[in-house]
């Protein structure tokens, strides 16, 4: 790794970590269902064009503290396929979480492209 890719890989890293909650509440607000782990990946990967590849098991200690915050519940129901399955949904809370969150995103991000565009 050259002295330029690390530094990039530091800088996502570091760019993600947030980014990656916000991530989990939109795509939960939108689901018409509770998901599971691998669902939310999937839905990820699909949307996703790679942003978030190879980062798929830190979406799951995420998904733990967006629900110790009380933004997610969840609830663990057995596998037909395999071992038991943890759904999660969006609380009310998170729903409110979710707007505030979005509209501090949508300002930095317009902030940081005004920026970049000088």
């Amino acid at each position: 790794m050259d002295e330029t890719e690390s530094h990039l890989w530091k800088f996502q890293k570091e760019l993600s970590a947030g980014i990656v909650s916000l991530v989990l509440l939109g795509v939960l607000s939108r689901a018409r269902q509770p998901m599971y782990g691998y669902q939310i990946v999937k839905r990820l990967d699909e949307t996703g064009a790679g942003v978030l590849s190879g980062k798929q098991s830190a979406l799951y200690p995420v998904l733990r503290n967006l629900a110790a915050a009380g933004l997610l519940e969840s609830e663990v129901e057995p596998s037909v396929t395999g071992p038991p399955r943890r759904y999660y949904r969006i609380t009310a809370l998170g729903r409110r979480v979710l707007r505030e969150w979005s509209m501090a995103w949508i300002d930095t991000r317009d902030f940081v492209n005004t920026i970049l565009e000088d």
